[in-house]
């Protein structure tokens, strides 16, 4: 089931599937299967951060940050060619499915893993997401703070979040953990959030 795509092993049946995704300088040819985040369509979401975010660094480390099959990482990785980035993701189906994807758009400078396979050492120049806001408002919480300082001096992260799913007060509660953040795109009832490296120690 669809709310179970923050699974590590889902249990829905394999039904694979092809989904396009078409940005003005790109297009991408997709896989997905049963037990991920918007198998049947590239969420309205994405495409939205990916249409209205700023150029992601051309050099560095990138991350995606809960990448399922691979649309927002791949856009990165073609976009920025001599960047290097990084999908993570808890749904062992997905990341295997965006290794495919990964290797039939040829591209070679991103890697899909689980957060545990990645240095913890890394830092990221920039981190994309369309988190997963059906885990529960602590558990995002804890996945944010788990990230976010990880950006580098100057590093970017841009999130893409429903209104109705608490966009707003989720900018309310970075800014309080010490991220200045701003929404810089509205559209459709998503949010675009860009959240710069913290500057200080917000409040708990």
């Amino acid at each position: 089931m669809g709310e179970h795509y923050f699974a590590s092993r889902p249990e829905a049946a394999s039904r694979r599937r092809t989904v396009d995704l078409v940005l003005p300088d790109l297009h991408l040819r997709l896989q997905t299967d049963r037990g991920m985040f918007s198998p049947d369509r590239v969420d309205p979401g994405t495409r939205i951060l990916l249409e209205t975010a700023p150029s992601p660094p051309p050099t560095g480390d990138l991350l995606d940050l809960g990448c399922g099959y691979g649309p927002i990482a791949l856009t990165l990785a073609r976009r920025s060619p001599q960047a290097m980035v990084w999908g993570v993701d808890v749904n062992r189906r997905a990341l295997a499915l965006a290794e495919e994807n990964a290797s039939t758009a040829g591209l070679d400078n991103v890697r899909f893993c689980s957060a545990e396979e990645i240095d913890p050492g890394l830092r990221f120049a920039a981190i994309w997401s369309n988190p997963p806001i059906r885990i529960g408002k602590k558990a995002l919480h804890e996945l944010l703070l788990a990230w976010l300082p990880r950006l580098t001096p100057g590093g970017r992260a841009h999130l893409v979040v429903q209104k109705h799913l608490g966009s707003d007060s989720l900018q309310r509660w970075l800014v309080d953990q010490g991220f200045p953040t701003e929404r810089i795109a509205s559209r459709a009832a998503y949010r675009v959030l860009a959240v710069s490296a913290r500057t200080q120690e917000g409040r708990a």
